[in-house]
């Protein structure tokens, strides 16, 4: 019999047997079932997320809301367009709000040239270069990273298309002094969708395959896990780190995750990442379909 722990509204986890009702399944025991999660144990994981839940309930209820609305299937943009919309939503409540005032005043680092590209032959090599940062998701980062993509969009010539990141991670995750910084969370919308590296990279796997790949090394963690997941094959260092901690500020993953990750592992281990905030390690990921090898 499967046991069900609602952890806050609409977030219903199983225990055991694997359900489809539930956001996701907890067990002690291997399962190749991508509905379960294994954990050391399950009831110190349901603690952690029962705590995580009750501080975040409404971020943790749109996350499942906006797994439940996905169809794998269907084009990347309705998805896109509703994850965005949901954390523009969440950029308002008072959850993002509590985060800001804990971090306090932030100045964003201004590094020049925080995308490097480069083609050879009929490769584009396109790397993130804000190493200071651990390849921080910035805004001029996306505009740069948008810029080189462009080329390879455009350009049916270029036939292959690798990104990586210089310096000791791929990329850690969006710029968290930055975050606050919009004008509101509408032109935020707007901004995300209308200037999408997810779109771009959806549009280039299309046509490449494995050939649009990815490149992944120490930190690969909230938006820069997000974009490696749309390339069509993820090549990962033995010193990769996983996760999506978005949780934590009050937010969803915002640059495509929901899309990304879910196709490649499923919207179980996809809310586990969030709600838990958990980091696996590529051994995981490579089990779970996240990345496709280990170099």
């Amino acid at each position: 019999m499967t046991q069900v722990a609602e952890l806050t509204a609409g977030v219903v986890v199983a225990i055991g047997s694997a359900s489809d009702d539930a956001l996701f399944t907890l067990t002690e025991g291997d399962s190749d079932d991508r509905r379960v999660v294994t954990v050391p144990s399950v009831s110190d994981a349901l603690d952690e997320l029962e705590a995580r839940c009750q501080r975040w309930p409404i971020s943790a209820a749109v996350c499942a809301d906006v797994l439940r609305a996905l169809d794998v299937d269907a084009p990347a943009f309705a998805g896109v367009i509703t994850e965005s919309l949901a954390y523009s939503t969440l950029q308002s409540g008072p959850e993002f709000a509590r985060w800001l005032e804990e971090r306090g005043p932030a100045r964003p680092m201004d590094i020049p040239d925080p995308v490097q590209a480069e083609r050879v032959g009929d490769t584009l090599y396109v790397r993130f270069n804000r190493a200071q940062r651990h390849n921080a998701f910035s805004t001029d980062a996306r505009a740069a990273l948008l810029e080189a993509l462009e080329v390879a969009r455009l350009d049916t010539s270029v036939t292959d298309v690798v990104l990586s990141g210089n310096g000791p991670s791929f990329c850690s995750g969006g710029d968290l002094a930055e975050f606050g910084t919009f004008a509101d969370p509408a032109s935020a919308h707007l901004a995300r969708t209308r200037h999408s590296p997810a779109l771009v990279l959806d549009e280039l796997t299309a046509r490449l395959g494995p050939r649009c790949r990815a490149e992944v090394h120490g930190q690969v963690l909230g938006s820069g896990l997000e974009m490696a997941a749309f390339c069509g094959r993820v090549q990962s260092r033995p010193d990769a780190v996983f996760g999506l901690p978005e949780l934590a500020l009050g937010l969803i993953p915002g640059a495509g995750g929901t899309v990304s990750v879910t196709r490649r592992i499923g919207r179980w281990r996809t809310a586990y990442l969030v709600l838990s905030g958990k980091t696996i390690d590529p051994q995981t990921a490579l089990r779970w379909g996240l990345v496709d090898e280990i170099l």
